[in-house]
């Protein structure tokens, strides 16, 4: 009779162990790992119930960790991948890739050490926010799950609430996403001479936001990168400096070209001047005006180098064209006669009028 009744009294018991099991952690499918392990391992209700209280508490606990320990793993390998970028043979390797895929639009020449390890480190910083941005979001949002938060009507008061910033924020968020290309495209950088547009002037800082220039006044001007239309910089690769000089038109154009090219040869020369100048070039006559006779001197320098030599060239220029008697144009003058009496103004070259 016992072994006919044996399989009722096990199927009995199991039925009781499931009950107090239900009993101390809820139905079944909805009962937590925690508290199903911990009346497994005992065999207590009382130690089961109590697991099922923690068992929230150490879910967010165990979501936070992973998150903690996700942000620390991709910061890791964004630090990696900017040393990485900061290097040198790195850059001569992404140089040598844009160059034979054509991504390059413009190639800016080699990067200072300086200036690349900034960069790279901007690029980082910016991967590193957006990484722990979505991570900790994530997070917040499970946690709201967890305790048992109706995500429904948050997310629609976050939606309106994310419609009214955007429309607030254009203009900050185009800042960032210039400022953002404008790094990653090294259209310019800490140490440049840009023009801007309306200003022009050292760049003394570069954020994703703002860029800060510094006039030849001294002025500082802050300025939001969503407002940048267009960059004019005048140190990336060479510089050239221009030199327009006038002469009187009786001048001998052969004699004075000749003079010109020897006062730049002697520039380039130059012990102090040498390292700045790459190559000097009389471009010849660039204009014939009644009163003067203007030929062009090109100078190719190192970058930001175009104005101190601009500046030494035009005393050379002028100390020479005095030892060989070179006559500087004299501004033709043009007297109108009215009742009020003669008057004198600038000759105008288009001005065809015959005094009688």
């Amino acid at each position: 009779m016992s072994a006919v009744f044996a399989p009722l009294v096990t199927t009995a018991e199991s039925l009781s162990a499931t009950l107090e099991k239900i009993d101390a952690c809820g139905e079944i499918g909805r009962q937590s790992l925690l508290c199903d392990i911990t009346y497994d391992i005992t065999g207590s209700e009382n130690a089961a119930q109590i697991a099922d209280r923690l068992s929230t508490p150490v879910r967010i606990l165990l979501i936070i960790l992973i998150a903690y320990v996700t942000v620390q793993c991709l910061r890791f390998v964004i630090r990696r991948i900017v040393k990485r970028l900061a290097a040198d043979e790195t850059s001569e390797k992404i140089d040598t890739l844009r160059r034979r895929t054509g991504l390059s639009l413009l190639d800016t020449g080699p990067v200072p050490g300086l200036r690349r390890r900034l960069r790279a480190e901007t690029i980082g910083a910016v991967l590193r926010s957006v990484v722990s941005l979505l991570v900790w979001s994530t997070v917040v949002v499970m946690i709201l799950s967890e305790l048992g938060v109706n995500l429904g009507p948050l997310f629609a008061g976050a939606g309106i609430l994310g419609i009214a910033l955007g429309f607030g924020s254009q203009s900050l968020v185009r800042d960032f996403l210039s400022g953002t290309f404008m790094i990653l495209e090294d259209q310019y950088g800490v140490g440049d001479v840009i023009d801007v547009g309306e200003v022009s002037g050292t760049v003394e800082g570069v954020s994703l936001r703002t860029t800060r220039l510094r006039g030849v006044d001294g002025t500082v001007w802050h300025i939001p990168n969503g407002e940048i239309r267009r960059v004019g910089n005048m140190s990336q690769q060479w510089s050239r400096a221009v030199l327009d000089v006038a002469l009187a038109p009786s001048t001998n154009i052969d004699e004075a070209t000749a003079l010109l090219t020897d006062v730049a040869t002697a520039v380039a020369e130059d012990p102090e001047l040498a390292p700045a100048i790459l190559e000097t070039e009389v471009w010849g006559v660039e204009a014939v005006d009644p009163d003067r006779v203007t030929i062009r001197l090109v100078v190719k320098t190192q970058p930001l180098e175009q104005w101190r030599v601009s500046r030494a060239l035009r005393a050379r220029i002028k100390e020479a064209f005095d030892a060989a008697g070179f006559d500087l144009p004299i501004p033709q003058q043009l007297t109108v006669f009215s009742a009020s009496g003669p008057s004198s103004r600038p000759a105008d070259p288009d001005d065809r009028r015959t005094d009688r």
